[in-house]
């Protein structure tokens, strides 16, 4: 009971630890490529820089981020479960809170350097790849970023389609609509002045392309964390001592294993081969049992796109009944 007890706590410790460094990094990506070459995203993160570009800095992102989610946080405690909820409440108050504050204490020296001094195309790649990595860390983990992300979650959770997928097709629909709210920029003069000026048209229809080119970076990113996070593979295991291999997997690593008769035509005798699934994260281990017991062992390992049952992904969408 002790040891059960002590991998549940190291197991929410860890899921809690992603969250809030998925997070950490989606703020920053932000704060350092996207505020400051006025870029803009999708979802409410890119509502609120759509509200603070056209205050002038007014209303930070943070503040709009944190009210826009509100009713988004109390639909997924609802639908997803009061887990869910926490891990969002504490993800959107912590991004709400880092929008803010990272934008407040990076120096300008940095964001000179690494954002606009390079670009605002390699600043939008940068950005995404980081706002990428900071979703799929939390959706990872049962959180979200709030928005469209929780959108996407509820979705996802009905319905066999990626949730990179449903969150660029909402994305799209937000930046384009940025185009048409103005948009106050500031520019400080080689006098140390800083002034202040509407962004011409020419210019914010170049912003929608960075913003869409923004969020096709960022959904590719977030399925290809989320895919590799849920990799898993398939071992057909070739041993004399299958048994013994057997009950290590079953017991040691708690994983299904499925023994097939099968026959060797070069030497005629009948032979048992082991059928496993796992994670791809737990190959490694699941190798270093095998060697243990027989390191003459026969293996066949192969990726699958999809395993849904216990201990795997769960089967989504609705069963029709005649």
């Amino acid at each position: 009971m002790a040891t059960k007890l002590k991998k549940t706590f190291w197991t929410v410790l860890k899921e809690w630890a992603l969250v809030t460094l998925g997070i950490i990094i989606y703020t920053m990506g932000w704060s350092i490529f996207l505020v400051p070459n006025n870029l803009v995203g999708g979802g409410v993160t890119g509502i609120s820089s759509i509200i603070q570009y056209a205050t002038g800095g007014a209303i930070k992102i943070g503040y709009s981020y944190f009210v826009l989610n509100a009713i988004l946080i109390i639909a997924a405690i609802f639908i997803m479960g009061s887990s869910f909820g926490a891990k969002t409440i504490y993800a959107i108050v912590l991004a709400s809170f880092g929008l803010t504050f990272f934008q407040g204490i990076i120096p300008h020296e940095i964001i000179e350097t690494l954002a606009l001094q390079n670009g605002k195309l390699m600043s939008t790649i940068m950005g995404g790849i980081m706002a990428g990595v900071g979703i799929g860390m939390s959706i990872s983990q049962g959180g979200s970023t709030g928005g469209t992300d929780i959108i996407a979650l509820i979705y996802t959770k009905y319905r066999n389609v990626s949730p990179g997928k449903v969150i660029l097709f909402l994305d799209v629909i937000i930046i384009c609509s940025s185009f048409f709210v103005p948009s106050v920029v500031s520019e400080t003069g080689a006098d140390g002045l800083v002034t202040t000026h509407l962004m011409p048209w020419q210019e914010k229809l170049t912003t929608v392309v960075y913003g869409l080119i923004l969020v096709t970076v960022n959904s590719y990113v977030i399925d290809m964390y989320i895919s590799g996070s849920q990799q898993s593979v398939q071992l057909f295991i070739l041993s004399k001592k299958y048994e013994e291999i057997a009950d290590s997997i079953t017991h040691d690593l708690h994983r299904g294993v499925t023994v097939l008769d099968g026959k060797g035509w070069y030497t005629k005798q009948p032979t048992e081969v082991l059928m496993v699934l796992t994670r791809k994260t737990d190959l490694n281990l699941l190798l270093r049992h095998i060697k243990a017991i027989d390191s003459e062992a026969f293996l066949s390992v192969s990726s699958v796109n999809g395993v849904y049952g216990k201990g795997f992904s769960a089967i989504k969408g609705n069963a029709k009944k005649d």
